[in-house]
């Protein structure tokens, strides 16, 4: 009999699903434009299932110009309505007019002190390692998440509640919460400073 992956239960089968958790869920990231992207992403994921975003995701990187933070930070209503026509995409004006929004403020923060280390400095600047055995040990969020969510909202950020900043924080590395069966634990940990 093969041996069985033992990855975390929330991936289920689908590949699409398989290969994000493989390969990028948890993997730390700290490029501030990847970062936004994300936290855009996760903005549009309020309410909804992920996977249903990261089947639209590449669709979402075209309308919104390979989140180019300058590009979208000039749009306007032609821009906006333009989205909202787009079936590839969650046409959410709110969702979409918070996503320009964020891209003004995005710009503000990098450029005054760097949109990553804004974002690692909740996490002291490295991935904070949970040991998780299943799924129903994982918060929904945590302190970290909530001041990262205060934080963001305080610079005029929306869709960034502390839940949906948790996901981020999961989905980028600065937590890693792979349970600790799952092969890609070991892996992030050792991608992480020591």
């Amino acid at each position: 009999m093969p041996d069985v992956i033992k990855r975390c239960a929330w991936c289920g089968s689908d590949p699409l699903y398989v290969a994000y958790h493989d390969h990028e869920w948890g993997v730390p990231e700290y490029d501030s434009r990847a970062l936004w992207e994300k936290l855009v992403l996760d903005g549009f994921q309020a309410g909804l299932s992920w996977i249903t975003i990261l089947r639209k995701r590449e669709t979402f990187r075209e309308v919104f110009e390979g989140f180019d933070p300058e590009r979208v930070a000039v749009w306007e209503e032609a821009e906006i309505a333009r989205a909202l026509q787009n079936p590839g995409i969650i046409r959410h004006r709110g969702k979409i007019e918070a996503a320009v929004k964020s891209a003004r403020l995005f710009l503000e923060i990098e450029e005054s002190e760097g949109f990553s280390p804004f974002i690692w400095s909740f996490v002291g600047g490295r991935p904070i390692q949970n040991h998780f055995a299943a799924m129903s040990d994982v918060p929904a969020k945590t302190a970290e998440s909530e001041a990262m969510s205060k934080a963001l909202k305080k610079r005029g950020f929306n869709f960034c509640g502390p839940v949906i900043t948790y996901a981020f924080m999961q989905a980028c590395g600065l937590v890693n919460d792979h349970m600790t069966g799952c092969p890609c634990h070991a892996r992030i940990k050792a991608l992480s400073p020591a």
